[in-house]
């Protein structure tokens, strides 16, 4: 007997979907993350639109796997395989809010959390307030000089900058930075958020501004009212995540802060961490909104006013994971040793596991190279919201309406002009000297062999090849003048011996 066929498996993809940026992001309902067969099988999505992949232990590429609501299951050896090959894994809820991370972990140090729990006493807590918190505020006087033009708040965020090194208390220096923050916020509100054209009429009046960071319906910035807070909000737990992940990878208690006070509701180092590194994820959106459109598509406005993302759009969000992780790894760094400074006879130098700081000075590269430039996720036409290239403004359709309102707009400016007493006159003037050469033209000198038929037939169909500015030139006439004749208009007969030698026309040898 014969033995059967195996049974197909459609929908399996065996071709890693996983880009540049090593990020995977899971959405939709019954998500499923387990082992088949040594892989990594992968399945998510709604209806017809559901995927499955199929991951091996060598040439994926994967460095986050991003999880984003809780409706399914991972199981423990799938977590098992992510470790080993040194990737995270975020669990996010669709809020955006953090449920879980897991990554990379060193072996916990006694000696560096002894000396992170005492930070407060050792006068660490101070310095690295200090320093988290100038950083942060330079930062955003740079946002709002550079990308908001907003002289006045820049100067403001300067001086409670300068008064940050002089503070003698962590309290005093979230005193300063609250007062930073207000001034910095209050130049973001009036920003206008673009949506394409057809979008319009379904989005809300308050969506097409950035509004209060406050949000109505919290008091915080928390359950945001609106897609660009809304945005903002997701970009800040992507980065939350990647500075649990790098405290976690030094060794470091991600519970125990010396900025925010210690809660159970939060990890109050990874809120330190995220500081420094907010003015960059600002600027990532500033540029983004005030150039390209949102899409109505992207956000779900639920029954009391909470803007939420859509899965589709969180997972384009997530591909930014990696640079936040990036850009958070020095001052992770940077804190963790300052940490380490505070123990009289440490075991070791400190080690940069993730920027690989002592590496790279041993051989004289940069300490820690500058994160590469993040993309916006999508680019769309600012009159129909159709995906398009990056670069440009509207599709191929859109742009032709947008053409032909530009080139009424030049008509009209033209027509204006050609009104003015100075446009007239010098028509008059170009008019009177055109007639004066006619007036004067003798046509009893004009060859025999030049009538209309040779011109036509002989010189008219030459003069196609001739530009405009030389036939201009030639015979004394303006551009749009040159310009008909070059396209078949029949010029005045006193030209027409001149185009002849122009295109090299002369009289039949019969008549020579």
């Amino acid at each position: 007997m014969a033995a059967s066929g195996t049974l197909p498996q459609q929908g399996l993809s065996r071709k890693s979907p996983i880009g540049k940026s090593g990020v995977l992001t899971l959405s939709g309902f019954g998500i499923k993350v387990r082992m088949q067969c040594g892989h990594l099988e992968i399945e998510d999505g709604i209806g017809p639109e559901r995927r499955r992949i199929r991951l091996a232990r060598v040439g994926h590429g994967l460095k986050r796997l991003v999880l984003i609501g809780s409706d399914g299951f991972i199981s423990l050896e799938a977590l098992r395989w992510v470790s080993d090959q040194d990737a995270s894994f975020l669990l996010l809820d669709r809020d955006g809010s953090i449920l879980a991370t897991t990554g990379p972990v060193r072996p916990s140090d006694a000696k560096l959390r002894r000396a992170q729990a005492l930070a407060h006493h050792s006068g660490a807590a101070l310095r690295i307030t200090r320093e988290l918190i100038s950083q942060k505020l330079a930062g955003q006087e740079e946002v709002a000089r550079i990308k908001l033009l907003d002289t006045t708040t820049a100067d403001t965020i300067a001086r409670f900058r300068a008064e940050v090194p002089t503070a003698d208390s962590i309290t005093t220096i979230r005193l300063i930075e609250s007062q930073a923050a207000r001034a910095y916020w209050s130049a973001w509100s009036t920003l206008p958020i673009n949506f394409p054209k057809k979008d319009l009429r379904r989005v809300p009046e308050h969506w097409l501004s950035f509004g209060s960071r406050q949000s109505p319906l919290s008091g915080s910035p928390r359950l945001a009212a609106s897609p660009a807070n809304a945005i903002l909000n997701y970009l800040y737990s992507l980065l939350e995540s990647e500075a649990r992940i790098a405290a976690a990878a030094l060794g470091l208690d991600v519970g125990l802060g010396v900025l925010h006070v210690d809660t159970t509701a939060r990890d109050s180092l990874a809120c330190d961490l995220m500081e420094p590194v907010r003015p960059q994820v600002d600027s990532y959106l500033l540029e983004w909104i005030t150039r390209q459109s949102l899409s109505r598509d992207w956000f779900v406005e639920q029954r009391d006013g909470n803007c939420r993302l859509l899965g589709s759009f969180a997972a384009h969000l997530c591909q930014t994971a990696p640079t936040w992780g990036r850009a958070v790894a020095p001052y992770a760094e940077w804190v963790a040793r300052a940490f380490w400074s505070t123990i009289r006879k440490p075991d070791a130098p400190f080690a940069t596991r993730l920027t690989q700081g002592n590496k790279r000075q041993a051989k004289g590269a940069p300490t820690c190279p500058p994160a590469p430039r993040t993309q916006p996720p999508q680019t769309l036409c600012r009159g129909c919201g159709k995906n398009i290239a990056a670069g440009r403004t509207h599709c191929a359709n859109c742009a032709i309406d947008g053409a032909t309102e530009r080139l009424g707009g030049v008509a009209r400016i033209g027509r204006i002009a050609a009104r003015s007493p100075e446009a007239r006159a010098k028509h008059v003037a170009s008019r009177r000297r055109h007639a004066e050469a006619c007036s004067a033209w003798d046509a009893s000198k004009q060859p025999d062999w030049l009538t209309p038929e040779v011109f036509s037939q002989r010189i008219q169909p030459l003069l196609a090849g001739v530009s405009t500015s030389v036939i201009r030139s030639r015979i004394g006439v303006s551009r749009w003048y040159a310009s008909r004749i070059r396209q078949g208009y029949r010029s005045h007969k006193r030209h027409w011996q001149v185009l002849a030698e122009l295109v090299g026309v002369s009289a039949p040898a019969r008549e020579a």
